[in-house]
């Protein structure tokens, strides 16, 4: 494998814990998207695999590793009345304030990286104002040379061009990139690009699941350093 000068991560799940981020904030959005109404918010966070006792997604809730306007079309049958881009416009307003969960300190960890010479980017299913939104909240969005979204113009994974967009942005050929997803979808990309994958636990996903398809699965991002041969 070529050396890695690149590392390319997907944000909720791999750089945020997504149920420690979105578990409780959840509730809040189905019950803004219902009106307030209990009913409708139970109706609309069932179809979206979300419970709202327990505040957890179902590992194959359609919310995980899709784009907004996939989640909106999945909603949008229990919301008479409503529109594909009025609804992702809400549902991207009210994620952009979400408070994130790192799934490690994200600044010395990215700040180490940077320091050896990698070059890092995130590549996300969720809306890039919504993503850098998230990044500037707890301090890192100037530690990335490349951020982009489903909205930004290169696609949206599993399809490979966001990443291929990376690769570009960076000056690198796709082999010197790493991808680090918590999902099928980051990894299926991945793959697609022709990169290297690394698979971690922070998301919903099981080693079992991510196994096969990455060529290391880590318990979170903070084990990186050392599989980059970092110390």
């Amino acid at each position: 494998m070529p050396q890695i000068r690149g590392v390319l991560f997907d944000k909720d799940g791999t750089l945020f814990d997504f149920q420690g981020t979105w578990g409780s904030w959840a509730q809040g959005l189905f019950l803004d998207l219902s009106g307030g109404d209990a009913a409708r918010a139970a109706t609309l966070a069932d179809v979206a695999g979300y419970d709202m006792e327990s505040g957890v997604f179902d590992p194959a809730s359609p919310v995980i590793a899709h784009t907004p306007e996939e989640i909106a079309e999945v909603l949008l049958p229990h919301l008479p009345g409503a529109s594909t881009l009025a609804l992702v416009a809400r549902m991207n307003a009210l994620a952009a304030d979400a408070p994130m969960t790192e799934a490690v300190p994200l600044v010395p960890l990215l700040s180490r990286l940077r320091a050896a010479g990698l070059a890092l980017g995130v590549a996300t299913n969720d809306a890039e104002h919504s993503a850098r939104s998230h990044l500037a909240a707890v301090g890192v969005e100037p530690l990335f040379d490349f951020v982009a979204g489903s909205d930004s113009g290169h696609g949206a994974k599993p399809a490979p061009g966001p990443l291929l967009a990376f690769a570009r942005a960076a000056r690198l050929d796709p082999r010197q990139v790493v991808m680090v997803g918590d999902s099928a979808h980051d990894l299926h990309a991945g793959r697609a690009a022709g990169m290297a994958c690394v698979a971690v636990l922070t998301g919903l996903a099981t080693h079992d699941d991510l196994a096969p398809l990455a060529d290391a699965v880590l318990p979170d991002i903070g084990h990186l350093p050392a599989w980059l041969g970092l110390g």
